[in-house]
This record gives structure tokens, C-alpha cells and sequence, in this order.
């Protein structure tokens, strides 16, 4: 038996990673019902014990604990559920007529599900499309869909390289679903599994990009008026007093907590939407689309539908990213300003220090004079009580002319030793 070296833990997952929620091989005519629901934390775990009780019910196995993505057959229809970051996508389909498309309203494969269990998944609806594959490309196309999608706003563009044919109006009709037809002429059914994949996808990451239109607009809101404080701000600051500039400061610093709070909010939102919007461009371009004669290509009418969209988000970002910056620099000039007068303070105050500093120093001088005076005085007059006891004893001076001779004495040596102490304690 070879031996091997040790795997990492997460070599198994990240292998598989590439081969995960792989296109299904698909057969026409086939009706698929597409629904994705916004989920959180909790949803997403709903979500997994939703899907659980109706395979309960239908006497299937149950999911794996960790599992993110299933695919069975569930009674009359399929099922394909998805977990993903921000929603779950449930799919259905189910084989069905196609003799009397286009003649009167077609069956969907939602009919197929239990009402009331569809009526309570968790979460809330973010997208919901009807996909009917039709097993030949008619001539004429338009009459075949007109009972299905709505002329006025039909999209439509030859894909898979000119081998099938998808229309739609990007519409939400009566029963909450948009539609699409696609019509494969000589599709593979592996082929047609990813084709029906991108166009399932489009839907679900124009909607989910759009999420962050709604952020954008109500962050407008508080940029403008973040941005008129600051541009007053400045003005201010321009012919601010000293006393003022704690104030502008104070006022500063709430502004920034502002902008820096906003941007944290809307800042995971606007960077999903931009990831989701490329993933719309690249599906667009997986599928290959070609014009029909007189009708928009879906790339036409995504790009100028969501371009307003897009410019809207990134524009938010942009501004939020130039005032957080705009902040950050009045608050270094107003914090300049503050550190300059500080600076100027303390060099008047060290100056004031300074002053009274030689001042202290005049006055020591003049108190040490007196001391030097004083010293001497109790100093001689101690010398005069040693010389008037000591004359009966044969000094041969008085105590008048001995203490007149030691003030010399007394007051120099008095003087010297100050002095010498002064000098100790500077050098100290």
C-alpha cells in the first residue's frame, strides 16, 4: 500500500469546490418555476428544515445537516434547491404539452408543488420567473409567445450560437412571476442544462444587484447634508477665534462618526451589488446572444436598464469614499491649527516662566544679601559677648573694637559660604 503525505482538512471541500451546483441535462419541452428568497441567518437554517419536512412527506431521504444544495425527484416534479450567501433559490420543473403552447395559458411547474407548502417558504421573495423550454424553433416565434409574454416590452435574441432562441418582457404578470421562452432547436441536453442555468442566473443577480439601489439613494440623503455641514465647516473654521475651535471640533468629530457609520452600513451592500452586476455581464456573455430583427437583445436591455442602476451605487461609494477623505483632512488642518496655537501658548507660557523665573532669581539675590547681613549681625554679636567675657580673663580688646574687627570677617565668610551652597544646589 503507497503511502501519502498528510492531506490539509479543507482539501476535499476546495477540490470539489469546482464541481459544485453543476448544470443539470435537460430535455425540451420541459416547464421550470424559479424562485429566490432573501434570507438571513435563521431563514437559511428554515430553509434547510422546509425542504427536509417535504421530503418527510413525500417519503425521500433526508438531507445532509451541512448540505447547501439538493437535487431530486419529488412526486410529479424536480426539485433543485440552492443555498447561497444572501438567498436561497428553489427551482421546479416538471415535462409537460407543448402541443397547445401559445394557444391558452401554459401549465407551470409550481402547479405541480403543494400550494401550502410553497405559500410558507422561508424568507421573503426577491424574484420569481416562469421558464418554459420548447423543444423547436418556430418561424414564426412572436406568434407563438404573444399569448405568454406582452408584445409591447418583448426582449428576445437568438443564443447558444444561433441554436435556440429565448423571449421574455421582464415582467411580473398576475401571478407574481416573470417569464421567459426558450426555444432549442438542436440543443444538447447538457448544453441546454447550462443555458437554462445562465438564464436563470441573470434574473436572480439583476435583482439581487439591484439591492443595492435602495441603499444608494437613501445614503444621497445623508452624503448631501454631511456635505453641506462640511463645506459650513470649513467656512468656519476659515475665520474661526480661538475660543471657537473647541466647538468646530467637537462638531467635526460628530460629523466624522456620521460619515464613518454611514459607510459601514452601506459599504458590504454596495460591494455585493457590483460583484452581482459582473455576474450579470458574464452570464450575458456565456450565452452567447445574437440579434432577432426589431427586438432588443437581452445585453441591450440589461445594459441600459441597469446601467442608471449601477452608475447609482458606484457613484455612492465614490462619494462616500471622497468625503471620508475630505473629513480626514480638515480634521489634520483643524487638529494643526489647535496644535500651532497650543504650541504658541506653551512658548508664552515658558516665556511668562521665564520672567518670573530671573525674577525669583533678582529676589533671591537680594534676600540672600539680607541673609549674609543678618548672619553677620547675630554672628558678631556673639562675637562681643565672647570678648567681653573674655577681657577680665586678658583679651586684650574691647568687645566694641572686637566685634567692629570680626564684621569684615564674619560678613565675607558668611557671603563665601552662601555662595558655595547656591553653586551646589544649581549644579545639583
Amino acid at each position: 500500500m503507497r503511502s501519502h503525505p498528510q492531506t490539509h482538512p479543507q482539501r476535499i471541500a476546495l477540490h470539489n469546490e469546482i464541481h459544485a451546483r453543476p448544470p443539470e441535462a435537460m430535455g425540451a419541452p420541459l416547464a421550470i418555476s424559479h424562485v429566490v428568497m432573501a434570507c438571513d441567518g435563521p431563514q437559511r437554517e428554515a430553509s434547510r428544515a422546509h425542504v427536509a419536512a417535504l421530503l418527510r412527506d413525500h417519503h425521500l431521504p433526508q438531507p445532509d445537516a451541512q448540505s447547501s444544495h439538493i437535487r431530486l425527484e419529488v412526486g410529479a416534479f424536480r426539485l433543485r434547491w440552492e443555498m447561497h450567501t444572501e438567498f436561497v433559490t428553489w427551482s421546479f420543473s416538471r415535462p409537460f404539452d407543448a402541443t397547445e403552447f401559445g394557444e391558452r395559458e401554459p401549465v407551470t411547474a409550481v402547479d405541480s408543488v403543494p400550494q401550502e407548502w410553497l405559500a410558507t417558504l422561508p424568507g421573503q421573495c426577491l424574484a420569481s420567473v416562469h421558464l418554459w423550454v420548447l423543444p423547436t424553433q418556430a418561424s414564426d416565434s412572436t406568434s407563438l409567445v404573444k399569448h405568454v409574454l406582452n408584445e409591447e416590452t418583448l426582449v428576445a435574441s437568438t443564443v447558444a450560437d444561433g441554436h435556440g432562441a429565448v423571449y421574455t418582457d421582464f415582467a411580473i404578470h398576475a401571478d407574481g412571476f416573470s417569464r421567459m421562452v426558450l426555444l432549442a432547436d438542436s440543443v444538447t441536453p447538457r448544453r441546454l442544462g447550462r443555458l437554462v442555468q445562465q438564464l436563470l442566473e441573470i434574473d436572480t443577480y439583476r435583482m439581487a444587484a439591484l439591492l443595492g439601489l435602495p441603499a444608494a439613494r437613501e445614503a444621497a440623503a445623508v452624503l448631501a447634508y454631511a456635505e453641506r455641514e462640511l463645506a459650513e465647516l470649513a467656512g468656519a473654521i476659515r475665520a474661526a477665534a480661538r475660543d471657537d475651535e473647541p466647538q468646530l471640533l467637537d462638531r467635526l468629530t460628530k460629523l466624522a462618526g456620521e460619515v464613518e457609520g454611514q459607510y459601514a452600513a452601506t459599504h458590504s451592500r454596495f460591494s455585493a451589488s457590483a460583484a452581482y452586476f459582473e455576474l450579470v455581464d458574464r452570464r450575458i456573455a456565456d450565452i452567447g446572444e445574437s440579434r432577432l430583427a426589431g427586438l432588443q437583445t437581452i445585453g441591450e436591455f440589461m445594459d441600459r436598464r441597469l446601467s442608471p442602476a449601477r452608475s447609482t451605487c458606484e457613484w455612492a461609494t465614490r462619494r462616500q469614499d471622497a468625503l471620508s477623505q475630505r473629513v480626514s483632512r480638515i480634521s489634520n488642518l483643524l487638529r494643526t491649527r489647535v496644535e500651532i496655537e497650543q504650541q504658541q501658548s506653551s512658548q508664552a507660557l515658558l516665556g511668562a516662566m521665564n520672567t518670573r523665573q530671573g525674577l525669583q532669581l533678582k529676589l533671591q539675590s537680594t534676600v540672600e544679601g539680607l541673609s549674609v547681613a543678618a548672619i553677620t549681625y547675630y554672628i558678631v554679636g556673639l562675637v562681643s559677648y565672647l570678648a567681653k567675657a573674655a577681657h577680665p580673663l586678658g583679651w586684650p580688646w574691647s568687645a566694641e573694637s572686637t566685634a567692629a574687627c570680626a564684621i569684615p570677617l564674619v560678613a565675607l565668610s558668611v557671603w563665601w559660604m552662601l555662595r558655595r551652597l547656591h553653586r551646589k544646589v544649581l549644579d545639583a
